[in-house]
């Protein structure tokens, strides 16, 4: 595990509220999280998602994956928990467009005590979120708690890569990313365990790296202008943002930073 001081919750919330919280969405849709809609149902498909099911997303940004679950899988309830107000208002807006806000709500708080009831869903969700939470280990612990027995907890994440960052690229990512941490697989594999959790699945996805190549493409090709709006049009302020991206996709491809699937089942 990596670990950094001086970033924490404000940051991201300062982020998410902000200009440059608009370029991720522009870049990669609603599903802001590596692999989209192919990522969101390969991971309920072997998660073992039913159809008529309950379930908790965690640290939900605007719920494109719980809008994603309710469409496509026939879910039946999702509570959204997310801490920037901003976002859950936006996402409260989208589902009552699209006719979801009454299988889809939101709750404005802590993903690591959320103050829902003791195994109120039948599984806990999560996609390339939980980087953001400094506590990881009471965010495992807190959906263990929303899981009755048999029910699982499936999520991605960002994590270091078998390669390994040094200490220097790790702290160029978490510093850019405003992640307080990143941990590697068997940190999380440790971390469900010690929750009671049997783990399942915890292995790379092999979907980072090349998507890390579309979105720098995506903004050097085609919505440069649209990125330079969200940051308002500071030109020196953009081309450091993509100097963090061609790092971010460099330390990919060298198998140092991957995206890793995670399913665990209580007991």
């Amino acid at each position: 595990m990596h670990s950094i001081a001086g970033v924490g919750l404000a940051d991201v919330q300062a982020e998410y509220s902000g200009g440059e919280g608009d370029i991720s969405p522009l870049i990669m849709g609603e599903l802001v999280h590596v692999g989209g809609l192919h990522s969101t149902l390969a991971l309920a498909a072997r998660a073992g998602i039913q159809p008529g099911s309950s379930g908790v997303d965690l640290c939900c940004y605007t719920g494109g994956g719980m809008r994603a679950l309710v469409r496509f899988c026939s879910v039946a309830q999702m509570v959204g928990v997310d801490a920037t107000e901003q976002v859950v208002a936006r996402g409260r807006e989208l589902c009552e467009r699209e006719g979801l806000d009454g299988r889809i709500s939101f709750v404005l708080g802590d993903a690591c005590a959320t103050g829902l009831a003791s195994e109120a869903a039948d599984f806990v969700w999560g996609e390339d979120a939980w980087c953001y939470v400094e506590r990881k280990d009471a965010l495992i612990v807190e959906a263990a708690r929303l899981l009755p027995p048999g029910g699982r907890v499936a999520f991605t994440d960002w994590v270091e890569g078998p390669v390994g960052l040094s200490s220097a690229e790790a702290e160029r990512v978490l510093r850019h990313m405003r992640f307080p941490s990143i941990l590697a697989v068997a940190d999380y594999r440790d971390l469900l365990v010690d929750a009671g959790l049997r783990v399942e699945v915890a292995q790379d996805t092999g979907l980072f790296a090349r998507h890390f190549d579309l979105y720098r493409d995506i903004v050097t090709m085609q919505l440069t202008y649209d990125a330079l709006k969200a940051v308002g049009f500071d030109q020196q302020r953009m081309q450091a943002l993509e100097r963090e991206r061609e790092f971010i996709a460099h330390v990919a491809h060298e198998g140092k930073l991957i995206q890793a699937m995670f399913i665990a089942q209580r007991s």
